[in-house]
């Protein structure tokens, strides 16, 4: 077998800088071996024995034939690796049969022969013709066979007894190049329109073709023919197989290698998206189902969701806002969630504890933290004063995603078809991500209202989300080891040893939305609201704020809660509550879109209609016309229901964390505690007269919903 390795010394020739040179003088100095260069010229030039054998400006003119990169055969790992389980037991045993020959152990050393061995036939060192005859007779072939085995054995070893092999052809019909070019560039032209039949872009294609080179120019393909073609165009440019919009999201994908942020910490890159969820939703407002949207805030580097909040459809900046504060100041833990699923009130992990019986409280739902730089897309809503404003107040930059590019939020993105895998789909009112998937009347089975979906989501992503292993979460040093959210977190505290935390609770107030108000005698007046209360200055003190409207006030207001809004004093830097005067008949959070209806409704049923009338009625809509007995709620929840067209939870069903579909995507196997609740019938008005003792029955009647 020839070597791979060349001497080199005084005669060797090399080509540098594409001149043939030879090595005339070899020196040793004290900055290393040197050696003397002469060309066909006769020029001689002096280099680095280092420069000449690793730089590529030289080359060695080996002066034996041997190995090299050039050569057409492959190389043994790819030979071998083509052979299948029989191919390659043939190929060790015809190797074995030929070591045999050579050596006359199968082995091919003495140290490891067999006990047989040598044979007779295959004494080591004897003359090779009498032992290729004895092969041959052995195993049934010629002699000039056996002797090729040996010469492909000296000069590729085992691999070259594999079965030889040529590289399979690009296995394309003999069809002109510039047909094919011109029949991508016609596929190209269809990514963002309508898919077109393989007819059409095949007479398109013959068309452009004749025009632009001529007829009789360019050979037409038979119609099977062109029908391969398109298929193995497919490939290169999906068209026709796939859907639309996957063909449009092929087509958009970067040309060059993908790349993507890579964080160091926790809190250095916050994902945040709004997507539409694929389950029906109940608004108790107007007893009408919904469609809910889900805003999401994520922790890139440990997939820790820090924020979510479900709005109906028309999600608002305000409600960004929220979902950002939550990585500020994190909602309040479950009171039945596991222990492995709560955060500590201060966000550092279990594991960094000295003592975790130290922490008081239930604990929180998500870890706390202030992101650095927050990637959001184009929507409205990112993009909008309100939140650029809250985030420049904060130093938090803003960074925008690629136009209509879903990779630049990759991991939340698949947070939300997890979600959708793992939850929503065992979830009652699931309608399925597109028209095709959708049920007969997915509407018909919803009965989550949207503060329970809510409620129902974040303890998923407590529970199953941030306690399991993601294959995407890895320790370059540990590539082997998956880790959970959780885990991701607590490597990343201790990488970076500390986490940014809000210095000051009041920050909150800022990521409400401002109103500029002036102040009147009887208080302020927001949206026909009047507000009022301590700390309010004064209706003759000029304003310092060069407001909108003339002497005007900076008044911070949550669309989610009109029943009190928020000042602070210019000079004491205090901040003050002021209570709207119809507050104490709402006894609960009430929204803007929720008084914008009673007032709708207010306006539609009396003559001269005002705040506390119409707030009245929406609550005694909301609460379904609540009486004393089981039996009056029965029936206006089925005078309800008629109005809505629409089915309802039964009265008295059980809890949402008791439900069967959701204690099952939670991994709760353990049913719930629930009473039977008896069915309504026509007899219902027989129980009005039970009225004594079910005073206290609606007491708490609201805390369902």
């Amino acid at each position: 077998m020839s070597g791979a390795g060349a001497r080199v010394g005084v005669g060797t020739r090399f080509r540098y800088d594409g001149e043939s040179v030879e090595v005339v003088e070899m020196t040793t100095t004290t900055a290393g071996n040197e050696v003397v260069l002469k060309d066909g010229q006769g020029h001689v030039r002096r280099l680095t024995l280092k420069e000449l054998l690793f730089s590529d400006r030289a080359q060695l003119i080996p002066e034996q034939t041997g190995p090299s990169a050039g050569d057409i055969d492959q190389i043994a790992s790819v030979v071998l690796g083509q052979l299948r389980g029989e191919e390659r037991q043939r190929v060790l045993e015809r190797a074995e049969h030929v070591r045999e020959v050579l050596t006359g152990y199968r082995s091919g050393s003495p140290e490891l022969a067999r006990e047989d061995e040598p044979r007779p036939q295959f004494p080591p060192g004897g003359l090779a013709e009498p032992k290729y005859a004895a092969k041959a007779q052995e195993l049934g072939v010629s002699v000039r066979t056996v002797k090729q085995w040996i010469a492909d054995f000296r000069r590729h070893g085992e691999a070259g007894l594999a079965p030889k092999r040529r590289l399979q052809e690009h296995a394309r019909p003999s069809t002109d190049d510039r047909w094919v070019e011109t029949a991508l560039e016609v596929m190209v032209e269809h990514a963002d329109q309508s898919r077109p039949s393989r007819t059409l872009v095949i007479e398109r294609t013959r068309a452009r073709v004749i025009a632009r080179f001529g007829p009789d120019v360019v050979p037409q393909p038979s119609r099977a023919t062109a029908f391969r073609i398109l298929t193995e165009l497919e490939g290169r440019h999906p068209l026709f197989r796939l859907s639309t919009k996957r063909n449009r999201d092929i087509a958009e994908r970067p040309q060059g290698p993908y790349g993507k942020l890579r964080p160091a910490r926790p809190g250095e890159y916050l994902l945040m998206d709004t997507t539409r969820l694929d389950v029906f939703a109940f608004d108790p407002l107007t007893l009408r189902w919904v469609q809910a949207e889900l805003t999401v805030a994520m922790d890139w580097y440990s997939r820790c969701v820090t924020g979510l909040r479900l709005t109906p459809v028309s999600t608002k900046a305000v409600d960004v806002s929220a979902v950002l504060y939550q990585a500020f100041r994190p909602r309040s833990a479950g009171r039945n969630w596991p222990r492995h699923a709560v955060w500590p009130d201060h966000g550092v992990p279990r594991t960094v504890l000295v003592d975790v019986g130290a922490v008081e409280g239930p604990g929180l739902a998500s870890p706390p933290l202030v992101p650095e730089t927050l990637v959001v897309d184009h929507g409205r809503v990112y993009v909008s004063e309100h939140l650029t404003s809250v985030c420049r107040r904060m130093g938090i930059s803003i960074q925008p995603a690629r136009l209509r590019t879903g990779r630049d939020k990759g991991p939340l993105e698949r947070y939300f078809r997890t979600l959708r895998e793992g939850l929503l789909e065992a979830l009652p009112g699931y309608k399925g991500p597109d028209i095709h998937t959708r049920g007969e009347s997915p509407e018909g089975e919803a009965f989550f209202f949207l503060d329970e979906l809510e409620a129902i989501i974040r303890e998923w992503t407590a529970v199953v989300h941030h306690c399991r292993p993601h294959s995407g979460l890895v320790d370059p040093g540990l590539p082997g080891l998956r880790m959970s959210p959780a885990q991701m977190f607590e490597h990343g505290m201790a990488r970076a040893g500390y986490i940014e935390v809000p210095r000051d609770r009041d920050l909150a107030y800022e990521f409400l939305k401002t109103e500029w108000r002036t102040i009147q005698h009887y208080g302020v007046e927001i949206g026909r609201r009047r507000y009022h209360g301590p700390g309010l200055p004064s209706p003759g003190i000029r304003s310092p704020y060069d407001s909108p409207v003339k002497n005007g006030w900076p008044f911070q207001v949550d669309p989610d809660d009109v029943s009190r809004i928020y000042f602070r004093d210019p000079t004491s830097r205090v901040w003050h509550t002021l209570t709207w005067e119809h507050a104490a008949s709402a006894q609960m959070p009430l929204s803007e879109d929720a008084l914008a209806f009673a007032r709708k409704l207010a306006a539609a049923k009396y003559r001269y209609p005002d705040d506390r009338l119409a707030v009245s009625d929406l609550l005694e809509r909301w609460n379904l016309g609540l009486g004393a007995t089981r039996a009056e709620r029965r029936m206006a929840l089925r005078i309800s229901r008629e109005q809505a067209a629409l089915d309802l939870p039964a009265p008295g069903a059980a809890t949402v964390a008791s439900l069967a579909s959701v204690r099952t995507a939670l991994g709760r196997d353990e049913p719930g505690p629930s009473e039977p609740e008896a069915e309504a019938g026509d007899d219902d008005a027989a129980d009005l007269e039970d009225f004594a003792g079910e005073g206290d029955f609606y007491a708490d009647a609201l805390e369902d919903v």
